[in-house]
């Protein structure tokens, strides 16, 4: 009997089978309210949480005006005695009376219901409330209201006589108030169309002495004014004028004998400070003597002339007080005592035409520069010179003898290189013979002391001069490397003893000079020094003077 009530309760408050759409709802007796609230009640209770806020809201306004006051947070109504719960006589027949079994079952199984309903079950309590005239709808939020539709606008009232009078006055002020608003095009129709009604655009009155009206910002001079500054390109700056800056001057040119000093500086300070090292005013005795002659014998001065030096001191100052200076001045006379009989300048017989001088030595020395710096000096004299590149091994020194040419003026007798060099040489004799020349400089290749084949290569040379002009060559310089040192004494002896040397040439006294080999080839083989170079430039060749070097190697007074 419980299946059965259960049935017929939701078959009547979900709907269900094939019974016709329900009546309209008759007037609701007592008992049928009753079994509304209680069933609202639990529905509520049992599932608060379903339906939104706004929606609760609504639904209870909706039962309230339906005459079914739901009220969640109240407490649950008093229950009413059984008797209560009779139906009334005035139920429609079509619907049995509810007992009290029937009532109690329904509200076991409602209480039962948990807090949400199954997706089927709400679907079925949203139909039967919308039969009921509720609208219940939890997912979807109320439509707002539309907005009312905006008024249309009031039809514009057409202007009276009396307005378009006004509206001309007004014009006209604005004119007169402001003639430089206007663009040109838009001034020109607006004259344009006072003309055809009879009226002119009028200029602004005459000054009379009094302000003018005050018009818009844009036309006051002030306005103006700054528009203009803002707009005025701004100045250059004002660069501050240099203030002239003197030339550097150029370096004073050195004469003879610093030139010669500063060459010799590299020997000069190595002597001098080991002599001021061992002479401190003491009295001179045989150890000092000692290291004074390990002293120039370091300096390349040779064993003959350190024992020259020695004994001068022993005989004269021995025992005695003496000081580095002192030494230093009985150096530079023993120096020039060995170099003044070999200070001999190259004398040029005229007589012989042409005067042929051959340069020999080894390779590096300065052969070719100093071929170059005698053709300047020589043709400063007035003579007439000419080169010839015997060095046709090298063909740097082709080119180099050739530049020298160019600039002294002096014609080069060449050949290409790989060229038989004595024929050269021949041929050089024979046309400073045929030209009038008054000097012949030939140049040979640098060749090794100790190379017996290049030695009898000048040899021959030399064998080839002679059966042109007999006589010649008339001067055979030797050039000499001043940094070389000993090595020098070892090149003067073979040269002299193949070639025939006549005279020395020192080359490269530039500050790296190992001077005192001078002196040593002087003491011992007594050539006579024409020249010495003390640097590249042409004017850098010089004649040979005994006591300046001297002066310069010692650093004394001269």
């Amino acid at each position: 009997m419980a299946e059965q009530k259960k049935k017929g309760f939701f078959q009547r408050l979900f709907g269900g089978g094939d019974k016709p759409a329900p009546p309209p709802p008759p007037e609701h007796s007592v008992a049928e309210d009753l079994e509304a609230d209680i069933v609202l009640d639990e529905v509520v209770e049992a599932a608060p949480l379903v339906l939104p806020p706004d929606q609760e809201v609504a639904l209870e306004e909706a039962m309230h005006e339906a005459g079914m006051l739901v009220t969640p947070d109240a407490p649950p109504p008093d229950e009413q005695p059984p008797e209560a719960l009779e139906p009334s006589p005035a139920a429609p027949e079509s619907q049995p009376p509810i007992s009290s079994e029937e009532i109690l079952a329904d509200e076991f199984i409602v209480e039962a219901v948990p807090e949400i309903l199954p997706p089927d079950q709400e679907l079925a309590l949203v139909e039967a409330m919308h039969d009921a005239g509720l609208q219940v709808t939890p997912e979807a939020p109320p439509a707002p209201p539309e907005p009312p539709a905006p008024p249309e606008p009031p039809a514009a009232p057409e202007p009276s006589v009396e307005d378009e009078l006004v509206a001309d006055i007004i014009l006209d002020d604005i004119v007169e108030a402001a003639p430089l608003v206007l663009p040109p095009d838009q001034e020109i129709a607006l004259e344009e169309a006072l003309h055809d009604e009879g009226r002119t655009i009028e200029g602004p009155p005459a000054d009379t002495g009094s302000e003018p009206p005050a018009g818009p910002p844009e036309a006051t001079p002030a306005y103006i004014e700054d528009v203009e500054e803002q707009q005025a390109p701004e100045p250059a700056p004002v660069l501050p004028v240099p203030t002239p800056v003197a030339p550097a001057e150029p370096p004073k040119k050195q004469n003879w004998l610093q030139r010669l000093a500063s060459g010799l500086k590299r020997s000069s300070d190595q002597l001098t400070g080991s002599i001021a090292a061992v002479f401190t005013k003491k009295r001179l005795d045989q150890a000092m003597l000692d290291d004074l002659e390990d002293i120039l014998i370091q300096s390349d001065f040779g064993v003959d002339m350190a024992t020259d030096v020695t004994e001068a001191l022993r005989r004269d100052r021995f025992d005695r007080d003496i000081s580095s200076d002192e030494v230093r001045d009985v150096l530079a006379t023993e120096i020039v005592k060995v170099l003044e009989p070999v200070a001999r300048p190259l004398v040029i017989d005229s007589a012989a035409k042409p005067y042929v001088i051959l340069m020999v030595g080894v390779n590096g020395t300065g052969k070719t520069t100093t071929i170059g710096k005698l053709a300047s000096l020589y043709g400063a004299e007035g003579k007439k010179v000419m080169l010839a590149a015997g060095d046709t091994f090298r063909a740097a020194a082709i080119e180099q003898l050739q530049v020298w040419g160019d600039r002294t003026g002096a014609p080069v007798v060449k050949k290409p290189a790989g060229s038989d060099a004595s024929g050269l040489a021949y041929e050089a004799v024979e046309r400073a013979k045929a030209e009038g020349a008054d000097i012949l400089i030939i140049d040979t290749a640098g060749r090794l002391q100790n190379r017996d084949e290049l030695m009898s290569e000048l040899e021959k040379i030399i064998r080839v001069i002679k059966k042109v002009e007999p006589s010649a060559p008339h001067a055979t310089l030797l050039t000499l490397d001043a940094t070389t040192g000993q090595n020098a004494l070892n090149q003067v002896e073979i040269f002299g003893k193949r070639a025939g040397v006549t005279g020395l040439v020192m080359t490269k006294l530039d500050g790296t000079a190992r001077g005192g080999i001078l002196v040593a080839i002087a003491r011992k083989f007594a050539l006579p020094v024409h020249f010495i170079g003390v640097g590249e430039g042409v004017d850098n060749l010089e004649a040979f003077a005994a006591r300046d070097f001297a002066a310069a190697i010692a650093r004394t007074a001269q």
